[in-house]
């Protein structure tokens, strides 16, 4: 099967985990959300597209190894909001705000986790492959994007080209092995994610384990739901896995 390749490298990226209170925390890897995101983003689509985003997430099988682990960083934001300032939402309207004078005495804090200097490879393929969009049409659109792409965050912009190529694989974590041969041989295994019943030729470590995801955006509602079983463990070279 035809996979596409993609390589995200930039001083800074987020892959957005669940939000708890103050605390912004990562995932170690993409969400299936995010990638449908960022092709979305590339081809000009609006938010309240949500039957394409909908049916492009649906369609896309994927998985991910992290090439360079980087530094997970934290930053702390602040900001005071009055009565009278306003802001727009989701859903496009402009919303108010209520409550007594003792309200807007304190600030907004938040912790917002962040990954530096990682880079990470992405492995994609749809089902159906013939339906558009197809890979095709996704890559001419990242290499000539309708808006800016970044990675997670608005400010997290790619430091170099996302598109990494084109590999015939039996499976996703086939497609990461490929993906891995301009390392060295002797390069330590990557820690890596792909779908559950994705067969493979190729040895996994020891450790690899299955666990439940919540990584798939219910596109009308505009929040995350449902469950995505994955296995995640290391995957090497084919060469330093014989």
């Amino acid at each position: 099967m035809r996979h596409l390749l993609l390589d995200l490298d930039a001083p800074l990226m987020s892959f957005g985990g669940d939000l708890v209170d103050a605390y912004g925390v990562v995932r170690d890897f993409p969400a299936k959300s995010m990638l449908a995101g960022l092709f979305a983003n590339a081809l000009g689509w609006e938010r309240h597209d949500v039957a394409l985003h909908a049916a492009l997430q649906a369609r896309l099988v994927m998985g991910s190894a992290r090439l360079a682990e980087g530094q997970r960083q934290q930053e702390f934001q602040t900001a005071k909001l009055e009565a009278n300032d306003r802001g727009w939402t989701t859903r496009g309207r402009v919303e108010g705000r209520a409550g007594g004078a003792d309200t807007y005495k304190s600030p907004h804090i938040r912790y917002r986790d962040m990954d530096a200097d990682a880079r990470v490879l992405i492995a994609c393929r749809l089902d159906p492959a013939a339906d558009d969009p197809d890979l095709d049409r996704l890559v001419a659109a990242l290499d000539r994007p309708e808006r800016p792409l970044f990675i997670g965050r608005k400010p997290f912009l790619p430091s170099r080209p996302l598109i990494r190529g084109f590999v015939e694989a039996a499976s996703i974590p086939d497609a990461l092995v490929a993906g891995l041969a301009e390392r060295a041989a002797d390069a330590p295994p990557v820690r890596a994610q792909w779908p559950v019943g994705e067969a493979s030729g190729h040895p996994f470590a020891v450790g690899a384990r299955e666990t439940e995801l919540t990584d798939e955006r219910h596109w009308p509602a505009g929040v995350h739901a449902g469950l995505r079983r994955v296995v995640e463990g290391r995957l090497a070279r084919v060469e330093a896995a014989a």
